[in-house]
């Protein structure tokens, strides 16, 4: 077994509804592996976190995002092998989602929905520490 730390990020994405003002966390649906989950991935090799976080958000779901707190990092292990994940909260600037190979749906929820929806429970505790993030805002 490689004992290798996939080192990856990703970020809790966030908007105000356009129709109510509430808010809303993106989730991605990835049909690899039928999960609902935050927009992540690996980093490349000398690649900052955050830079990174940001490059898997519009690369996953076509949106540019706006980076906030660091959210807690979650660490678990991956097809036999330690994964850490390190998250923002970013808010959705702009963009539109088109689906493609590794992302096909898109949905935005608001927080209990998003939540629920969440294949992994872990995921779950993001919610929550973005929506205190943004009450401290």
């Amino acid at each position: 077994m490689d004992d290798t730390v996939v080192q990856a990020a990703g970020c809790v994405l966030w908007r105000r509804s356009p129709v109510s003002g509430d808010l809303e966390i993106c989730l991605v649906h990835r049909p690899k592996y039928d999960d609902w989950s935050h927009p992540k991935g690996k980093l490349k090799r000398g690649e900052d976190p955050l830079a990174g976080a940001l490059r898997e958000v519009a690369e996953e779901t076509g949106y540019t995002a706006g980076p906030g707190a660091e959210l807690p990092t979650l660490c678990y292990s991956a097809n036999g092998r330690p994964k850490r994940v390190r998250y923002w909260a970013a808010e959705a600037v702009s963009g539109h989602f088109t689906p493609n190979s590794e992302v096909d749906r898109i949905l935005w929820l608001a927080p209990a929905a998003a939540r629920d929806r969440l294949t992994q429970p872990r995921d779950g505790d993001l919610v929550d520490a973005l929506l205190r993030a943004l009450e401290r805002r």
